[in-house]
């Protein structure tokens, strides 16, 4: 069963509504089976989004919300 295609007509950048989506700036974030289309409300805002850092969580899992330290001697695979 596919997922279905999210539209979101709300910019992310200024949170104003887009109600004529036709030659609005768009970008698809996702995959076919799991994708997402923004609208945005200008040329700047989509700029703006493109220019927000992608976290990455996994590049420091020693660091958790279970374990917001360094100490993580002992902690063994598989253990929750």
């Amino acid at each position: 069963m596919n997922s279905p295609h999210i539209i979101s007509t709300t910019d992310p950048i200024n949170a104003l509504n887009i109600t004529d989506l036709q030659n609005r700036h768009r970008i698809v974030e996702g995959d076919s089976a799991n994708d997402l289309t923004v609208y945005f409300q200008t040329e700047a805002s989509l700029q703006t989004y493109c220019e927000i850092p992608v976290e990455q969580p996994e590049r420091d899992l020693s660091r958790t919300l279970r374990n917001p330290t360094d100490d993580y001697a002992g902690w063994g695979v598989g253990r929750v």
